[in-house]
């Protein structure tokens, strides 16, 4: 089955080089708004390891995802025409919904978050922390289930995701500032995402839309950039091992269920937000 992401990896190697030439040769010392700016030559290599990881582990769960997806399709009744435009139209809004959701959850509950640390853990920001990715992918399969069961077919739930995933790549930069009022108000934008990806206060668990900035307008997650971001972590993890990168929350996360009290409060820990404890 042809993978848009596999297939968009020289593209997306080209524009980090780009990127990178550009904060070589185009930057002056006075344009950086802050210590991170630009491209660290081994967190750089840690981001281009994790996405390397994630290809090849989702070179097998993609066969799993498939088997799934088909499974579900051929247990409903429903059937959207392909060659409909509008049930493209459909797919556009019903996949960056349950992506908006499952950022949302990847963010809110501590299970979901272990996996989607490895996203943030980067204290530079710039196209090379788009690659930087989860190596436990299986955390994203639930919010697109129903997507087969209303009856998109598996090949084009696929592919939506594939094209959502696509476009955010683009939108890990700092070298583009705010875009026009109109596209700033509809799309997930540079500038958005930058807030995102924020460990300021103001910033925390805002700004989840992949290609669409309206559903967090709509649920009320939206917040613009309004000072300069600070990157990374509330508490960074200063590691540029890929291993470590990818595991250090399950691993945190195991020893606080471990030594839980009670059932509640490990049940607690792995449902709750991040940064959750008993009271004591």
């Amino acid at each position: 089955m042809f993978d848009l992401i596999r297939a968009a990896i020289p593209v997306f190697l080209l524009s980090l080089l780009i990127e990178w030439a550009a904060y070589r040769y185009l930057s002056h010392d006075h344009d950086a708004p802050h210590e991170h700016s630009g491209y660290g030559t081994r967190d750089t290599i840690t981001s281009l390891s994790m996405g390397v990881g994630n290809v090849l582990i989702n070179l097998l769960w993609k066969g799993v995802v498939v088997a799934i997806y088909t499974a579900l399709y051929s247990l409903t009744p429903l059937r959207l025409p392909e060659q409909a435009w509008w049930v493209w139209v459909l797919l556009f809004l019903a996949d960056d919904y349950a992506y908006y959701w499952y950022h949302r959850v990847s963010h809110e509950v501590r299970l979901f978050w272990a996996s989607h640390v490895v996203h943030h853990s980067s204290q530079h920001y710039n196209l090379s922390t788009a690659l930087r990715q989860t190596w436990v992918p299986m955390t994203a399969l639930p919010f697109w289930l129903v997507l087969p069961l209303l009856g998109f077919a598996p090949w084009m739930v696929l592919l939506a995701q594939a094209w959502n995933l696509l476009y955010q790549f683009f939108v890990h930069t700092e070298r583009v500032g705010r875009l026009p009022a109109p596209v700033e108000y509809i799309f997930n934008t540079p500038s958005h995402h930058r807030a995102h990806h924020g460990s300021n206060d103001v910033y925390l668990d805002r700004n989840y839309g992949g290609i669409l900035i309206i559903w967090d307008r709509l649920h009320r997650t939206f917040q613009p950039e309004t000072e300069p971001v600070r990157y990374g972590l509330v508490h960074n993890i200063h590691t540029h091992r890929p291993v470590q990168v990818a595991f250090h929350e399950f691993a945190a996360l195991w020893r606080d269920v471990r030594t839980a009290r009670n059932w509640r409060d490990r049940l607690h820990y792995l449902t709750r937000p991040p940064g959750w404890h008993p009271e004591r």
